[in-house]
């Protein structure tokens, strides 16, 4: 299994009205391989807020079908006529194999 990360610096305020967003049902739902995704919001930083948008693959493959779809491309548009200037400051992305989990069921 997969990790891929996308720890998003975006202003002071904006992490948890945006965290929404990337867990409306949609086309991702339908993508072989997906599992999940859980966005985490740190608001600890003075200057900014960060959200980890950290999304679940059976394989790297499968990561990449999406990222390589019309559906991603689609689900990454600015919306025409948007309110203005973009509160992301920068972002990374990490992917990542799972190498060892520990669960409480």
């Amino acid at each position: 299994m997969y990790t891929v990360t996308n720890r998003i610096k975006v202003k002071k305020g904006f992490a948890k009205k945006m965290a929404p967003r990337f867990t409306q049902p949609g086309p991702l739902l339908t993508f072989k391989g997906f599992r999940k995704v859980e966005v985490l919001v740190s608001t600890q930083f003075e200057d900014y807020d960060e959200m980890s948008v950290v999304m679940y693959w059976d394989t790297l493959e499968d990561f990449q079908a999406w990222r390589e779809s019309d559906a991603f491309k689609e689900s990454h548009k600015r919306p025409a006529g948007g309110d203005g200037e973009s509160p992301t400051i920068e972002n990374l992305v990490v992917i990542a194999e799972v190498a060892s989990t520990l669960e409480n069921n």
